[in-house]
C-alpha cells in the first residue's frame, strides 16, 4: 500500500461530467454544445415561464372570461356523517369544536369550517364551528345537541 494505488471507495465518487467550452484540443471548445447563434446559445438564457419560441403563448390566445370575487369567503366542509364517523371511534364524545378539529386533521388552522350536512347524527354533540347548513343544523338539534356559530 503506498500513494501510488490508493483508490477511493467504490461508487463513492460520481463521475465529474463533461467540461465543456475548455479549448479546442478538448473537442467540446468552440460553441460548448450549445450550437450556433440564438438565444439558448447565449450566457444568461432562462427560458421564460410559458414562452413557446416567440409564437403566441396559449395563455393569451384563450379569450377571458368570467368574474372572480376578491371577497369571496372559502368554507372547508366537515360533513355529519364524518362526525359521526369520529364518535364511534370514540375520538370525541359530547363536544365537538374547532380546535378539536384542527387537531383531528379535518381542517387546517387558518382555515373556516362549515358543517355540511351529509349523513346522519345519532349522537347527542355540541358542534361548534364558522357556518352550518339548514339540514345539519336540523340534524344537530334533532339529536338533542346544539349548533353553535363562532
Amino acid at each position: 500500500m503506498d500513494l501510488s494505488n490508493l483508490k477511493p471507495a467504490e461508487g463513492s465518487v460520481k463521475g465529474q461530467g463533461k467540461r465543456v467550452g475548455r479549448g479546442q484540443g478538448s473537442g467540446k471548445g468552440g460553441t460548448a454544445t450549445r450550437g450556433h447563434k440564438g438565444a439558448k446559445s447565449r450566457s444568461g438564457y432562462s427560458k421564460k415561464v410559458g414562452f413557446e419560441g416567440g409564437q403566441m403563448p396559449i395563455q393569451r390566445r384563450v379569450p377571458k372570461f368570467g368574474f372572480t370575487n376578491i371577497n369571496r369567503k372559502e368554507y372547508q366542509g366537515v360533513n355529519l356523517d364524518t362526525i359521526q364517523q369520529l364518535v364511534d371511534d370514540k375520538k370525541i364524545n359530547d363536544t365537538l369544536d374547532f380546535e378539536t378539529l384542527v387537531s383531528l386533521g379535518l381542517v387546517g388552522k387558518n382555515e373556516l369550517v362549515k358543517i355540511l350536512g351529509r349523513g346522519e347524527l345519532k349522537s347527542k354533540l355540541n358542534v361548534t364551528a364558522h357556518k352550518f347548513t339548514a339540514t345539519a343544523k336540523a340534524a344537530i338539534e334533532a339529536a338533542g345537541g346544539e349548533a353553535v356559530t363562532l
